[in-house]
């Protein structure tokens, strides 16, 4: 993985997490089958529709793992007594990914006319505003007394 610049700011700590999760992002764009749809039902609801023609219940998995939504789609059903003349219809097996953000939930997912409808949520949190006390450190010659005192009594149990 190439390290983005951007993350290389001292002002961006703990955010190693975001430089991985778009290196994941950018290693699955490039998938193109099967296609898919994605839609905002409202304010906390998103939709992903994926074109499954051909795939039965029993041919599809949704999981979600380490953040990520990942859909399979494996045929079982082999034609082999049937001659095709043409081709057209894909029924390869696929694997499609999707990074999903921190606190989304996947709700439901249900196949529709050839179509896999994932309904997710993603709660809206309230804003949370924290005070944090700040303390008076005494003058710097004390404040060394006291770490002596303390590892002394540490050593002493």
């Amino acid at each position: 993985m190439s390290r983005l610049p951007v993350f290389d700011s001292p002002l961006l700590l703990g955010f190693d997490h975001f430089e991985r999760v778009i290196d994941r992002v950018a290693k699955s764009s490039a998938e193109g089958y099967p296609p898919y749809n994605i839609e905002q039902i409202n304010e906390e609801a998103l939709r992903i529709t994926i074109a499954v023609a051909g795939f039965s219940m029993n041919d599809l998995e949704v999981t979600t793992e380490d953040n990520q939504l990942v859909i399979r789609g494996r045929n079982t059903v082999e034609d082999k007594e049937r001659v095709y003349l043409h081709r057209g219809i894909a029924a390869r097996q696929f694997q499609r990914s999707f990074v999903l953000a921190e606190g989304i939930e996947v709700v439901t997912a249900r196949l529709e006319d050839g179509l896999l409808h994932i309904d997710m949520t993603r709660p809206i949190p309230e804003p949370e505003v924290r005070k944090i006390k700040i303390e008076k450190v005494q003058p710097t010659v004390k404040t060394s007394i006291q770490k002596i005192e303390t590892i002394e009594l540490d050593t002493a149990e």
